[in-house]
């Protein structure tokens, strides 16, 4: 409880904010890249491919989270279930 309040974890948890708010636009720009919103896999991909920037898949994952960063999920064709 007393090292969660100290200086030096407030200082580091301070630091891997600024961190994270970094790693956050480098996530927009691939989650919005050629105008389709991807999820955590395909941004990792995108990052990679194009940006030239590894991340861990993890990370991206907490990111997303943190800073409600949502994947619209598809959904199921109605018509193919009429067909079976």
């Amino acid at each position: 409880y007393y090292n969660y309040f100290s200086a030096k974890s407030v200082e580091q948890r301070k630091r891997q904010d600024k961190k994270d708010e970094e790693a956050k636009e480098m996530i927009l720009k691939a989650f919005h890249f050629k105008g389709k919103k991807k999820g955590a896999r395909q941004i990792k991909m995108t990052l990679a491919g194009q940006f030239q920037c590894i991340f861990n898949l993890k990370k991206i994952r907490r990111i997303m989270r943190k800073f409600d960063i949502v994947c619209p999920i598809r959904k199921a064709n109605p018509y193919r279930r009429m067909m079976k």
